[in-house]
């Protein structure tokens, strides 16, 4: 079996660039093999013949000859997705090849907080702390209506003392009619609220006050926007050719 197994060659560029053309790499790619098993589907198209007539007498009656040709040919089939895969299996390495280089310094406020970080974790990181200012968000606040101050002792926010009183329900007899000597009084029993004592409440809270969760958040922009800078400048790094689909090919349809 000979065939072609030349193929586009990775161009040496920055990382950032093969990042962006390698899915057109990898659908064509897949594209070609799809192409391919369609045609394999009809093995009709890789067999053709000649047939030619010959009668038994010589004044027999003759018939045309039949020619077909194959229409497909394996060789071809793998020529044509071979020139994709290479040039997929080239970008994918010389992409995997440069993850391994690629890093940059994570800067916030102008200091160094994780230097020489890969691009791999880079990306990693930037997943992270888009979980992170979720659950941020979501941390509670003290409730601003109340003055609140923090209590080492019970290592919670407590709120001033407040006062509010406790009343009871004390019934009370109350003359609507004197009595005459005819009729008894004429009496009717109601319940009025009568305070009996004073509540002191001090809430306490485990939530942070807005202040703290604002600037949370703020450091969590911070670290978010460095590092998607630091993941810019690693994917800047220039791509060194990788040759992996010329071996791996030739080997399987080639044996060597």
């Amino acid at each position: 079996m000979i065939f072609s197994l030349s193929a586009e060659v990775t161009t040496v560029g920055k990382l950032n660039q093969l990042i962006a053309v390698l899915p057109g790499k990898k659908s064509a790619a897949q594209e070609a093999l799809t192409q391919a098993y369609h045609v394999l589907q009809k093995p009709d198209l890789f067999s053709g013949l000649t047939r030619q007539y010959q009668p038994k007498d010589e004044g027999g009656e003759p018939q045309p000859p039949e020619r077909k040709m194959p229409q497909a040919k394996v060789n071809d089939l793998v020529a044509r997705a071979t020139v994709a895969l290479t040039a997929m299996m080239d970008a994918v390495a010389a992409q995997d090849r440069a993850n391994t280089e690629a890093r940059a310094d994570v800067v916030v406020g102008g200091r160094v907080l994780l230097p020489q970080v890969p691009v791999t974790t880079l990306l990693f990181l930037e997943k992270q702390l888009v979980d992170l200012k979720a659950f941020a968000e979501k941390l509670p606040t003290l409730d601003p209506a109340e003055e609140w101050e923090y209590k080492a002792d019970f290592d919670y926010h407590a709120s001033k003392p407040a006062q509010t009183n406790r009343t009871k329900k004390v019934p009370k007899v109350i003359e609507k009619a004197p009595a005459t000597k005819e009729h008894p009084a004429q009496v009717e029993l109601h319940h009025e609220d009568v305070w009996v004592g004073t509540w002191t409440t001090v809430k306490f809270s485990g939530a942070v006050p807005a202040k703290e969760k604002n600037a949370i958040l703020e450091r969590v922009a911070q670290l978010s926007e460095a590092v998607k800078s630091a993941r810019e400048e690693a994917n800047g790094i220039e791509v060194k050719p990788a040759k992996l689909g010329g071996p791996v090919l030739d080997f399987v349809f080639r044996g060597r």
